[in-house]
């Protein structure tokens, strides 16, 4: 499996169902090597017919947000630890993929950055 937007990403299963389970963790890799290199992390593009989609959990897309309203506003993971008064092993997890952080963190840390998180149900 190829992800349009991260074209450097690839995934394998031997079925659809297990090449989609595989494609969530590809795209958590993929996000930590952007977020290790400071690059943005790209918005999901519109599919096309027929395209397959994978559905990130939403904490992870949370931290997709957080990291790239870090980079817009210039602020690094120090700055973070000094404006949400935490120890920077509490900012690594904020942004590590694999931890299993709060929603409530990630929506204080991004409302300290003048963001404000906002969760969409649809069908």
């Amino acid at each position: 499996m190829d992800f349009v937007d991260i074209p450097w990403a690839h995934t394998i299963g031997d079925d659809e169902e297990s090449a989609l389970l595989n494609a969530v963790d590809c795209l958590e890799t993929a996000f930590e090597a952007l977020i290790d290199r400071r690059e943005p992390i790209p918005e999901p593009s519109a599919p096309k017919r027929g395209q397959r989609v994978v559905i990130v959990p939403v904490v992870v897309a949370a931290k997709a947000a957080l990291h790239n309203a870090m980079l817009a506003a210039g602020v690094r993971k120090a700055d973070l630890t000094k404006r949400l008064n935490i120890a920077p092993t509490l900012a690594d997890r904020l942004l590590s993929m694999r931890h299993q952080t709060r929603i409530e963190q990630i929506e204080n840390a991004l409302a300290a950055l003048g963001q404000k998180l906002v969760v969409d149900v649809t069908q």
